[in-house]
């Protein structure tokens, strides 16, 4: 018997976001591996924020997305913060609930640039890399990278080609 699409679908939906991610995601040790890292570094995330004034977004979730970002090669900060409003596998590695918001984007970039220069981001990356090789999630037998991106990623006035002197934008 042929199925039929309701195009009533019910209001109000029940249900653990938790429990809509595989419990054998690889995301699952990498979130683990990420919150543990951002405890060793709170009181350092503390000092960076005034006591009072209008909370901002929280450092910890700006850092576990430039995980998702790099692990999902996410082309761009604006990008990112559109599928945060549907991507239930990012909302829960951020712990956003469904209800809440996504992120800003003009904020989200503002934010990760305060966070780099004062070299947290960097120290925050560091213990992620620290704890996966102490548990020795980490493997040097081979490192692939998708040279695809590299060329996405990089600007037309940055991107020189080796083979001639043609400029990229001139070739069709």
């Amino acid at each position: 018997m042929r199925g039929e699409v309701d195009p009533q679908s019910s209001m109000f939906h029940y249900f653990s976001v938790e429990s809509r991610i595989p419990a054998d995601h690889p995301l699952r040790p990498v979130k683990k591996l990420a919150d543990s890292a951002l405890s060793a570094i709170s009181a350092e995330l503390d000092g960076l924020y005034a006591k009072g004034g209008r909370p901002s977004i929280p450092p910890e979730r700006l850092l576990k997305a430039q995980l998702l970002i790099a692990f999902y090669s996410v082309r761009s900060d604006r990008q990112f913060c559109e599928q945060l409003d549907y991507n239930l596998l990012f909302r829960w590695f951020l712990d956003l609930d469904l209800e809440s918001g996504g992120l800003d984007q003009s904020n989200f970039s503002r934010l990760r640039e305060r966070l780099v220069e004062t070299d947290i981001a960097r120290r925050f990356f560091d213990e992620v890399v620290r704890l996966a090789h102490k548990d020795k999630l980490l493997s040097s037998d081979h490192f692939t990278v998708d040279g695809t991106l590299i060329d996405a990623w990089a600007s037309f006035k940055s991107f020189k080609r080796k083979d001639d002197d043609e400029p990229p934008q001139a070739r069709r």
